[in-house]
């Protein structure tokens, strides 16, 4: 079983929130409007949800990686 990590770049978010819709055990919106990371660990389970919010990100801020 694997595990990523995931990150944002709040700098580039805009803050549409199809990452929170899409994932919402990885990602919520914040205060600011933007996107943040509530679990930045994740293991196979979440891997498709985190993949499909990286490929619909307009503005592609999201990452993934193996930890």
């Amino acid at each position: 079983m694997g595990k990523w990590k995931v990150a944002i770049d709040r700098d580039a978010c805009i803050g549409d929130g199809i990452c929170a819709s899409l994932c919402p055990d990885v990602f919520e919106m914040d205060d600011e409007g933007k996107s943040k990371v509530i679990k930045e660990i994740i293991e196979d389970d979440l891997h498709d949800c985190v993949q499909e919010a990286v490929d619909s990100c307009p503005v592609s801020c999201i990452t993934m990686e193996e930890a």
